[in-house]
């Protein structure tokens, strides 16, 4: 084979982006993430120049993870039960209100702390309610076979937003102040609305039924019964509890005398994540999708701990690339595992679980980090954090065998991936 052929078998698969509606999510997904990731960088700025303490910042992550733990199931028994398009122009509206009130507090003569907690817990609201929707909407977009294709494009879709929002977010607030990021972010709320309104209804599948909390218990019973899957919790969930540092970047950037880079240091992450989704042709031979899951995961807190113990700001940035690219591969085969294996009907209500083992870790992380630097020091908290997740993961893949073992040929499909209770639909359940 030649050097052209092995390149041509390393880019991206695009045959997703021949959909209109799945080109229409994307699009959207960039311009809000864009904005969004601006807003990501302005709220911990300001809470730092407002209070100055590792604690304070950190605790951004605690009013988000209530709010979205609770909305997170319910929002995927909505997103089985109504049509999910609907749910996400509701849900992004709503975001774009909440920004607005984070715009109005910061041009205020003296602006309070509160509203920074406040905002921060009702956007997480209406992320862990929109975010099932959005992810039950791509197998309803996409065949099977383009699915892993789809976690890659979505991942661009993330990741041109996570490293244009951060790296223009970083020059705005130090340059124009957190009110201009605020207000760039509601403008593309805005732009991102138009485009969702182009979409087709998804109306719920035959089986839907009712939101209800013995429906969120089915969804959780059909999760537990599968190993594959709650490996993908597991290991994620633990892999950013123990390592995500996100929370002590502007006090990074002010250790490496670096306060320039604050939004590269945001951008690194999303920076790594992209080579690997523009480089993923691969991805659709590899097949043992829980052991290629466990070695990101073992990846990520290695470059974690590079990126502690760097002693300047490009070191640093280097080692953010290499863990963005390992949590991006760790992400994508996730995504397959996920939208290979869970049925239609249960779609949404695992979509709510998913967030939940995805964004608890990064957000509890918060407080971890920002509590631990305040008793260790900065340094040792992210080093003793990615130390914790080598470890963590190692034991991950002694204590998990199905996960491990897990091979998409040999994996059961959807509409034979059912718990023994076969509880396939309402009527069943009655």
């Amino acid at each position: 084979m030649s050097l052209t052929d092995r390149l041509r078998q390393l880019r991206v698969d695009g045959r997703p982006l021949r959909r209109r509606d799945f080109r229409l999510l994307v699009a959207s997904g960039v311009i809000t993430m864009f904005g969004s990731f601006i807003t990501i960088v302005a709220v911990p700025f300001q809470v730092k120049q407002l209070t100055g303490s590792y604690v304070a910042v950190g605790a951004v992550g605690v009013a988000e993870l209530v709010p979205m733990v609770l909305s997170g199931l319910w929002g995927g028994a909505i997103a089985d039960a109504a049509d999910r398009r609907r749910v996400i122009l509701w849900c992004e509206a709503g975001m774009a209100v909440c920004t607005g009130g984070l715009l109005v507090n910061a041009l205020l003569p003296h602006p309070a702390v509160w509203p920074l907690y406040l905002v921060a817990a009702a956007v997480a609201a209406l992320d862990g309610l929109q975010r099932p929707s959005l992810d039950a909407l791509i197998p309803r977009l996409v065949p099977r076979e383009e699915l892993t294709a789809a976690a890659a494009l979505q991942g661009l879709r993330y990741q041109i937003g996570a490293i244009a929002g951060p790296a223009v977010g970083g020059a705005l607030v130090v340059a124009a102040g957190v009110p201009v990021a605020y207000a760039i972010d509601v403008l593309t709320f805005v732009a991102s609305i138009a485009l969702l309104f182009a979409l087709r209804p998804v109306p719920p599948s035959e089986h839907a039924e009712r939101p209800s909390l013995a429906g969120i218990a089915r969804g959780a019973r059909f999760a537990w019964s599968r190993p594959e899957l709650l490996g993908t919790y597991f290991v994620d969930l633990t892999a950013m509890f123990l390592a995500m540092p996100m929370a002590l970047f502007p006090f990074v950037a002010d250790a490496l005398h670096a306060r320039w880079a604050l939004g590269l240091l945001y951008a690194a992450l999303p920076a790594g994540a992209m080579l690997v989704s523009l480089t993923s042709g691969w991805a659709s031979r590899v097949h043992r999708h829980g052991l290629a899951v466990l070695l990101a995961a073992a990846a990520w807190g290695a470059a974690i701990t590079g990126f502690g113990l760097a002693r300047d700001i490009w070191t640093a940035l280097a080692f953010l690339v290499v863990a963005g690219a390992a949590d991006m591969v760790s992400g994508l085969f996730r995504s397959t595992i996920w939208n290979q294996t869970v049925p239609d009907h249960l779609r949404g209500r695992l979509a709510g679980i998913e967030l939940l083992s995805y964004s608890i870790g990064p957000t509890s992380a918060q407080l971890r980090s920002g509590v631990m630097a305040g008793f260790t020091g900065l340094r040792t908290a992210i080093v003793a954090g990615g130390l914790l997740c080598v470890g963590a993961v190692a034991a991950c893949t002694a204590l998990m065998p199905g996960f491990t073992r897990y091979d998409s040929r040999t994996a059961l499909t959807p509409d034979r991936a059912l718990p023994p209770d076969r509880l396939e639909s309402p009527a069943e359940a009655r």
